[in-house]
């Protein structure tokens, strides 16, 4: 079933770092399980900025030109013929990963660990900076019409923050530390907020971004550049710590502080991963407080409780959106967010134009 599907469409093509090319190329064909989606509103992820900057990150390689772009949603153009959930019109959420369904890790219902995962953006897999895209039907989610389609684009980085709230066990009324106020940091204020937390609190350099989290749920912010945060956070907590914390931030000092921030007992989801692969931690502290360090990769079965959840959320989410570009202007899109970093939370790219 197809709704005037034009033959050929634009996309913004990374060619090599710095080089974004607007190209006119055929609308993708689709397989019997798969859904046509006409994108809507995508977000720039700091991993679309990395290999727009850099042209890798870590192993992942651009080697062939790349489309970018993976924080996404749009609307259903057309289904392919063996498509049940889905009809043409209909608003939906992209979860960008879609993993094999046959290993070991998928069968244990943790398929972000696949290591066969196709993901949108990550080589040679191409993103979402384009007016269409086919997506399998399993790995795509209704929005409600109270939901904006920027509002669902923000389920990818806020997935991240749910699964870093299922890893550490966030319990209602819990104290909760969340280091670096970066976009995810900021959707996981959102996360613990919604897993019932009545205590956030959290650090960055930046008071922008400390402002930020506050429209969104935090209760206390903390200018590292300011204050010790492992005292403030003492201070705040009457010298109990906190009973989780989340690093988000990527930095060993960060890392640092978010365990001895923690409680005795107190649980830690590692979120933001450093440049250095080796990080100095007081091993007697963790030991003799059984304090629990979890792992956060992506996430896993959390798109349809993200949405759930940012429907009903009393956060400003529309104050995350700070910059806003068409497709044809995909390479300032990416400029604007390598060199605004404090002040652009999340810059927006609409492949099918403003939304009204």
């Amino acid at each position: 079933m197809t709704n005037n599907i034009p033959e050929t469409m634009q996309i913004a093509l990374l060619n090599k770092p710095f080089d974004i090319e607007i190209k006119e190329v055929d609308v993708p064909k689709l397989g019997p399980k798969e859904v046509l989606v006409k994108m809507m509103a995508v977000g720039v992820c700091g991993s679309d900025v990395h290999y727009y900057e850099h042209g890798k990150i870590g192993d992942f390689i651009v080697k062939e030109p790349l489309i970018l772009g993976h924080e996404c949603a749009g609307m259903v153009a057309a289904v392919g013929e063996d498509v049940t959930k889905f009809s043409v019109g209909d608003r939906v959420a992209v979860e960008p990963g879609v993993p094999c369904g046959k290993c070991e890790q998928c069968q244990k219902g943790q398929y972000n660990l696949c290591q066969d995962v196709e993901f949108l953006a990550t080589p040679p897999i191409d993103g979402a900076f384009a007016q269409y895209i086919a997506h399998p039907e399993d790995f795509l989610f209704p929005i409600p019409d109270s939901l904006s389609y920027e509002q669902a684009s923000l389920n990818e980085p806020f997935s991240v923050g749910i699964q870093a709230c299922k890893r550490a066990g966030v319990q209602p009324g819990s104290t909760v530390v969340i280091t670096g106020m970066g976009p995810v940091g900021l959707m996981a204020v959102v996360a613990a907020k919604a897993f019932g937390a009545t205590r956030i609190i959290v650090t960055d350099l930046a008071d922008i971004r400390l402002e930020e989290a506050l429209k969104l749920g935090a209760t206390e912010t903390i200018n590292i550049s300011k204050e010790n945060p492992v005292k403030r956070i003492q201070e705040i907590t009457n010298g109990k710590g906190a009973d989780y914390a989340f690093e988000t931030a990527g930095h060993p000092a960060a890392l640092q502080s978010a365990v001895q921030s923690l409680a005795v007992g107190g649980s830690l989801s590692i979120v933001g991963l450093p440049q250095q692969e080796e990080i100095a931690l007081n091993i007697p502290f963790i030991g003799n407080r059984e304090l629990n360090i979890y792992g956060v990769f992506r996430y896993a079965n959390t798109y349809p409780m993200g949405i759930e959840m940012l429907n009903n959320t009393d956060a400003d989410l529309d104050s995350m959106f700070t910059d806003s570009y068409e497709l044809k202007d995909t390479k300032a899109a990416l400029e604007r967010a390598l060199n605004n970093k404090q002040g652009s939370l999340k810059v927006m790219v609409y492949p099918n134009g403003f939304l009204d």
